[in-house]
């Protein structure tokens, strides 16, 4: 082996042989990256849940602020007198 080669396990359990630094570091960070990154389930399921939110609230308010109007009644047959 070359003072510049060394031999470590990398996230699968196979041992790497004759790679310098450089690309076992890289090899490392791409592995890490990849345990930390959101999947795309995880994106999808959060999207949904907040689209699902909005759709809730807009229904709230919609059915909330819609009123029936009774258009026969004269203004003054309102109040009492």
């Amino acid at each position: 082996m070359q003072a510049s080669q060394i031999c470590i396990k990398n996230p699968q359990g196979k041992q790497d042989y004759k790679k310098t630094k450089s690309v076992l570091r890289a090899t490392r960070l791409k592995a890490e990256a990849k345990k930390t990154a959101p999947g795309i389930r995880d994106v999808a399921l959060i999207v949904a849940a907040i689209l699902i939110l909005l759709v809730a609230i807009y229904g709230f308010f919609y059915l909330k602020l819609t009123t029936e109007v009774d258009l026969d009644l004269e203004p003054d047959e309102n109040s009492e007198m």
